[in-house]
């Protein structure tokens, strides 16, 4: 029988990874009590997989075994099967990855999770062979018709150890110090990769928001070490296969330590955050590489990744035609083709035949930088720059007839919002309006579908059809984007949204007990246990994104219990750092805040936003730049606007000089730290 005379229930989903798996003959249900209810009623194990569409590995399990009848047969008689698209529901995810963690100390995905009626954990694991896959089924299935108390034991043990870790997480309170964040600094070092920047292990993943720690502390610190460090795994990743070198746009990690082997999938996530990265190391150091890097993975996500409404599109597979990568591998025979008597030149400067050579054919990378390779060569610079740009056009439009990796065209908030925060920082650096342009468009959308009135915020939007509430994560990057918004426009409204996206958080989500945030709402039906989400990783974590933010409500406000709040969150999190720096990065950034004290330039009167404009070419980290261009109740602007003038306050721990009317004279104030 064919596969596509099946259906099943998730034909009625929005998620493409949950439409792939709608005509397996795996009778999978979504999430949803129906299901838990059918496995109670029919005393059956539930079999919990989880995945995203983009993941290689979740494409072949399905294929091997969802696909198959007998396999299915098997899941069908014996279990009650639920499909999960982990980027809808990362709250589900997070609770069972953690569990097949502690079962096996590892995880990922696609992560299968046998699960008990009630829904504890008794066994999982990642990728299965089709072969111990169903041995694995058998095995489970006739433990629990012999010995199910067996299963309700190791269960009930395991979430013990479940509740265990998220209280240990939380064991501490530590005094934060610039003496602590340099043992921590300097324990983080020891790892890194003098060769190929980075951390020294394969795969190899860019981990932005760890890289912008390390940019702002050599900054603050005159530690000329480890900015060499961070511009280095900023040139080896722009230079590398990781890197889209004709199209722009980062794949999501390499499977090598030298970035040249990418997992040809692509993430919004991870290209906002380092249009973000690229766009503050630009202003750090004026490395024009790393403005091309951002000009053209903005072109990328415009041209691939965005949607009608101005939403923003969650990924691209790293398969096509069933092969992973085919999409963006070139042969020696399609340069010569393509450009004939020049071909020789550009195979060598994108590695085509050595450097780049992979499975028969050629991931493009740039072995050498292009001044060194025009010297090499005796090429004039200019010319040939103008050459490679010509060569790239060529091959994305040769590349653009190919069949396309699939499309993940769901929208998320919390993954929206960190590409708005990438667009707003890229405008911040280089005051180029289309980025400014994308990133209101972007805003309104989110405004109108995903934000509600009472600043209640939903997770996922497709085709119109929303359907999950949003989490910590929904709620943290999206009002960190609506401060970066408020700057970018000084329209009071973005401030207005940020102060209520906050009450609200605090209201829904905030544990008194913890002094943490939830990842889920009270509003949300309950899970076996209720997860705080504290460790950075390829994404900050929803709690230190959302402790920044406090810090940042309170320079706005005037609100002290919101600066306590933010200093607590730190305190407590803050022991558990220890020599794990990459993973606890966005708390280091929060805790160079609190070491360093906080420093404003206030920009009030009618030339307000040119000013700001200026400012922000030589931005710093630790100094908020804002203004109003009109009298305002807000704290930070009460009082300070003169008609027919144009001040610009600096202040330090709270303390004013005197307004400088001259954007050169800011601009020597902010040099001074």
């Amino acid at each position: 029988m064919e596969q596509d005379t099946y259906t099943n229930l998730l034909i009625n989903e929005t998620s493409p990874y949950l439409l792939q798996h709608s005509h397996n003959p795996v009778d999978w249900y979504p999430w949803s009590e129906e299901a838990f209810d059918k496995a109670r009623n029919e005393n059956k194990l539930v079999i919990i997989s989880i995945g995203y569409a983009a993941c290689h590995w979740c494409h072949v399990m399905e294929h091997e075994s969802f696909e198959d009848t007998t396999v299915a047969n098997l899941m069908n008689q014996y279990f009650v099967s639920i499909k999960i698209d982990r980027e809808e529901r990362p709250d589900i995810d997070q609770v069972y990855i953690e569990a097949v963690q502690l079962m096996n100390g590892n995880a990922g995905w696609p992560l299968n999770c046998i699960v008990l009626p009630d829904g504890r954990p008794i066994y999982g694991g990642t990728y299965f062979r089709k072969s111990d896959w169903m041995h694995v089924l058998r095995s489970l299935h006739n433990t629990y018709v012999k010995e199910p108390q067996r299963m309700h034991e190791f269960a009930g043990k395991m979430m013990q150890s479940l509740d265990a870790s998220s209280a240990n997480r939380n064991a501490g309170n530590e005094s934060l110090t610039k003496q602590k964040l340099k043992e921590i600094v300097v324990a983080w070092e020891r790892g890194f990769d003098p060769v190929h920047g980075g951390d020294g292990n394969a795969p190899k993943f860019p981990m932005p928001n760890s890289q912008e720690f390390l940019l702002h502390y050599a900054s603050s610190n005159g530690n000329s070490e480890i900015m060499k460090q961070v511009e280095l795994s900023l040139d080896k990743m722009a230079a590398g296969g990781i890197y889209d070198q004709i199209g722009g746009g980062f794949a999501r990690y390499s499977v090598d330590a030298k970035w040249k082997v990418p997992h040809f999938e692509k993430m919004l996530y991870d290209n906002g955050q380092l249009i973000s990265l690229y766009s503050k190391a630009y202003v750090k150091t004026g490395n024009d590489r790393y403005k091309e890097v951002v000009y053209e993975t903005i072109d990328f996500i415009d041209r691939e990744l965005s949607g009608k409404n101005g939403n923003f599109f969650c990924s691209l597979d790293a398969d096509s035609e069933g092969v992973e990568g085919k999409f963006y591998l070139w042969t020696e025979s399609d340069f010569d083709r393509i450009f004939a008597d020049r071909s020789r030149l550009l195979k060598q400067y994108f590695g085509v035949g050595k450097e780049g050579k992979w499975e028969g054919s050629n991931i493009l990378l740039i072995p050498e930088e292009l001044s060194l390779f025009c010297q090499a060569h005796k090429l004039d610079l200019e010319l040939f720059r103008s050459e490679i740009e010509a060569a790239k056009k060529v091959l994305l439009a040769r590349r653009s007839e190919r069949i396309r990796p699939g499309l993940d065209d769901k929208t998320l908030t919390s993954w929206n919002a960190l590409m708005l925060n990438g667009l707003l920082d890229a405008y911040s650096a280089f005051g180029e309006n289309q980025f400014l342009d994308l990133a209101i468009r972007n805003a309104g959308f989110l405004k109108k579908w995903m934000i509600a009135s009472d600043y209640r915020v939903m997770r996922n939007y497709k085709n119109g059809k929303i359907s999950i509430n949003g989490f910590l994560d929904d709620y943290s990057f999206l009002t960190e984007a609506c401060f970066k918004l408020y700057n970018a426009t000084l329209n009071h409204q973005w401030l207005s949204d940020a102060q209520g996206l906050i009450e609200y958080t605090l209201e829904h989500f905030y544990d008194e007990k913890s002094g943490l945030f939830y990842y889920t709402s009270d509003l949300d039906p309950k899970l076996i246990t209720r997860k705080q989400e504290l460790s950075d990783n390829v994404i900050p974590s929803s709690n230190s994104a959302m402790a920044r933010n406090l810090y940042m409500a309170s320079l706005y406000f005037g609100n002290s219990e919101y600066f306590d709040l933010s200093q607590q969150m730190l305190s407590q999190v803050s022991a558990s750092i220890g020599g794990g720096g990459k993973y606890f990065s966005n708390w280091l950034q929060l805790m160079l805040l609190f070491t360093e004290g906080s420093r404003e330039i206030v920009v009030v009167g009618a030339n307000a936003q040119a000013y700001i404009n200026k400012l922000n070419q030589q931005q710093e980290h630790n100094i908020l730049i804002t203004g109003s261009t009109g009298p305002s109740d807000i704290s930070i602007f009460r009082n300070r606007f003169v008609d027919g003038e144009t001040l610009i306050y600096c202040c330090e721990n709270r303390v004013c000089q005197q307004p400088f009317r001259k954007v050169e004279d800011a601009l020597n104030w902010m040099g001074s730290f």
